[in-house]
């Protein structure tokens, strides 16, 4: 028992920093590997691959001439062979990898994609005086409203917002929940604000007042009727929004930089003058 413990005790000291990342890395790389080639084509190929080296190397151990000439003849050929049979799995590695986004640019990157997609959206949905409205999670969860609507999980694009809002679709009446950047559900249904100042304004507007006098999400709204870009924040809205001025809130929003100061100009703390004719119900 003793002599095992000098002996672990001794590959332990022998362990060094350097040698710790490489056993991380590399055991790191054969896992994406693994997950690559799960459940697909491939995974027979390597099979496949591993039964041919089994055999050299079996051809080697009992001195079997030939067939270890045969298998050495082919070898240099099998670094070749393998990217054209693997070449859409190498491509979803190299995508799997970059997805993580260890590196800070490549967070930012996505994060720049995530909102000049929505502003893309939002632009056209005004233009086309289309009724929208998207609600970006923070760090209170919406999981109630989520479940509320049709569930999705995807990503985010300009097409397929563009789609959900399309007039007398299916899915254009409610909210858009987006949770970590991704598109969690459509058709969500969200509480009304009860405040007086918005007993005028349109469903649209009073579902976004409700959904952020609870939580500290961001709701953007198009208006149907005037094509008005408009976002409620802590309890207030701010209206006649520029596409500028939008993805600067969405980006103080997605940093924690947001609150009631970032709503200022339109914030229903008290009755507003009287006002051209306000947004429809389905405003």
């Amino acid at each position: 028992m003793e002599r095992a413990y000098e002996i672990a005790a001794s590959i332990v000291g022998r362990v060094t920093p350097a040698a710790l990342l490489d056993i991380v890395l590399t055991a790191f790389l054969f896992y994406q590997l693994m997950m690559m080639v799960k459940g697909r084509r491939a995974a027979h190929a390597l099979a496949g691959i591993s039964v041919l080296t089994g055999f050299y190397l079996f051809a080697r151990a009992a001195n079997l001439e030939l067939l270890r000439t045969v298998l050495a003849t082919l070898a240099p050929y099998t670094a070749f062979a393998l990217i054209v049979v693997f070449q859409s799995e190498i491509r979803r590695l190299l995508a799997r990898l970059g997805r993580h986004g260890w590196i800070g640019f490549t967070s930012r990157l996505k994060r720049r994609e995530f909102v000049e997609e929505i502003l893309s959206a939002v632009e056209q949905l005004s233009r086309a005086h289309t009724g929208a409205l998207i609600v970006l999670e923070r760090d209170m969860g919406l999981r109630t409203f989520v479940e509320s609507g049709v569930h999705m999980d995807a990503i985010v694009s300009r097409d397929l917002l563009l789609s959900i809002f399309e007039n007398k679709g299916a899915l254009h009446d409610g909210a858009v929940i987006v949770q970590n950047e991704r598109l969690a559900a459509a058709a969500c249904f969200l509480p009304l604000t009860t405040n007086p100042v918005m007993s005028k304004a349109g469903t649209r507007h009073r579902a976004a007042m409700g959904v952020t006098e609870d939580s500290d999400c961001l709701a953007i709204i198009v208006s149907e009727e005037t094509g008005r870009i408009s976002a409620a924040g802590h309890g207030h809205l701010r209206k006649g929004l520029t596409v500028t001025q939008l993805g600067e809130l969405i980006s103080s929003h997605l940093n924690n930089q947001t609150d009631e100061a970032s709503f200022s100009g339109a914030a229903p703390v008290s009755p507003a003058p009287p006002s051209p004719a306000p947004d429809a119900v389905n405003s």
